[in-house]
């Protein structure tokens, strides 16, 4: 990793995805999986719905609601993830497009 000093003090830049800086299996996926659960936590909010009117609303039960709200969303593919905020009036799309590098990447943007 990158250093720079700041203030003094020397610190670690990091590469954009905390999980792999935190060098944890599957990161890439953790990334996704976290914007899609905070674009979700605040699709909840802005349409001030309850944990079980949300649950109804994106067809999954009411616990799994308040794990996910929690930071818990270990249980949940990407694909439900994304078909949960469809359920909650948002458009997603996927683009795909050839990479100069040997290895693409994943990236989600939000807009």
């Amino acid at each position: 990793m990158k250093k720079r000093n700041v203030n003094g003090v020397e610190v670690e830049i990091g590469s954009g995805n905390v999980f792999a800086d935190l060098e944890l299996p599957n990161a890439d996926k953790l990334k996704i999986k976290s914007g899609l659960v905070i674009e979700i936590t605040k699709a909840i909010r802005q349409l001030g719905l309850t944990q079980q009117a949300a649950a109804q609303r994106m067809g999954i039960p009411q616990p799994k609601v308040s794990a996910m709200l929690r930071g818990d969303f270990a249980n949940l593919s990407e694909r439900k993830l994304m078909d949960c905020l469809n359920r909650l009036g948002y458009d997603i799309e996927i683009k795909v497009k050839p990479t100069a590098r040997p290895v693409g990447h994943l990236m989600l943007v939000f807009a």
